[in-house]
């Protein structure tokens, strides 16, 4: 088991000591450029790259290169920040309480103008819609209290409570009887005394009254306008390249085979040939010479011939007439 987990922990070891180096050595992503200059003589050229937060100048190509007879030599890369400006309609609601829902207190709170900045960092100055405000309850509170009633009932013969009522109904609340003050209304002289024989009753009645009200008013409205920012989301680089004529090279010598003769042109037909093209006839001296030539030998053959023949004749001649 132990000469398993040795060499996987070496492994371990070697796979983080490697980790850091190989993602340093991870080759940036490529740049292109956006435009490229060329000098009338040609000696320099300009390369503009336009790079965002994100991206890495290393990315910027800066090798030695060889263009229309020129060898170019990277000399100078300037940084030069693009700052653009970013504008947009906006449009922001704001809340706020208001006691009262009269409109004239509602628009003292909100002012014709107002400075935003938005949440990714736009600023400017918008205006009051008047046509979207809008004034809502926020909420209702109740409160309760005591509330009582008084009620007589007179003429009674006797203070018995059973004639009195045990509650009412006042302004729509149930009350219930809460006390009673008899009073002597009339009495009868019994020796000497005065004894009541009719009585009034004072009753009173309590209860609770629970009441609602409005806690307050809400109040909504938007504000509408431009809203701007200047922002640097742009890096711009200018590679320049300085040029030097490249030296010129001597072609090397042909060892292609001389070319042959081109074959002399035959003549042209005589103008005077009408009608379609007719291949011209070329007259050779030839034709004619050779068989003249063979006539002529023949001739001179056949008259040796007859001359020899004709001086032995001779000769055979002179030799009958003298042996005669």
């Amino acid at each position: 088991m132990k000469r398993k987990f040795i060499p996987c922990l070496l492994a371990l070891a070697l796979s983080a000591a490697l980790a850091p180096s190989a993602l340093a050595a991870a080759p940036p992503s490529p740049c292109y450029p956006v435009s490229v200059t060329r000098s009338e003589d040609g000696a320099q050229i300009r390369k503009v790259y336009e790079l965002g937060p994100e991206d890495d100048p290393a990315g910027i190509p800066r090798s030695d290169f060889e263009q229309e007879g020129f060898h170019y030599t990277l000399t100078d890369l300037l940084k030069q920040e693009a700052p653009e400006q970013e504008q947009r309609f906006h449009t922001e609601t704001v809340t706020l309480n208001s006691k009262s829902k009269d409109m004239e207190a509602v628009l003292s709170l909100l002012p014709a103008q107002r400075e935003f900045t938005t949440e990714d960092g736009l600023s400017g100055t918008l205006e009051l819609r008047l046509d979207t405000v809008k004034v809502e309850v926020a909420g209702y509170g109740s409160t309760t209290k005591a509330v009582s009633a008084t009620r007589t009932y007179p003429n009674l013969s006797s203070q018995d409570t059973s004639y009195i009522p045990k509650e009412i109904t006042d302004n729509g609340r149930t009350l219930e009887l809460a006390s009673i003050d008899w009073r002597t209304d009339s009495a009868t002289d019994v020796d000497g005394y005065a004894v009541a024989d009719r009585y009034t009753a004072v009753v009173t009645y309590t209860g609770s009254a629970t009441s609602s009200y409005v806690k307050g008013y809400t109040v909504t409205a938007d504000y509408s306008g431009s809203v701007s920012r200047i922002a640097l989301n742009k890096v711009r680089y200018v590679a320049i390249f300085e040029g030097s004529p490249l030296a010129p090279i001597e072609p090397e010598p042909s060892l292609s085979p001389e070319p042959e003769p081109e074959p002399e042109p035959e003549p042209e037909p005589s103008p005077n040939v009408q009608g379609p093209s007719v291949p011209a006839i070329q007259f050779r001296w030839s034709y004619v010479l050779i068989p003249l030539g063979a006539v002529a030998a023949i001739g001179a053959g056949i008259g040796m011939a007859l001359f020899i023949r004709k001086r032995r004749e001779g000769d055979d001649g002179d030799e009958t007439d003298g042996g005669e």
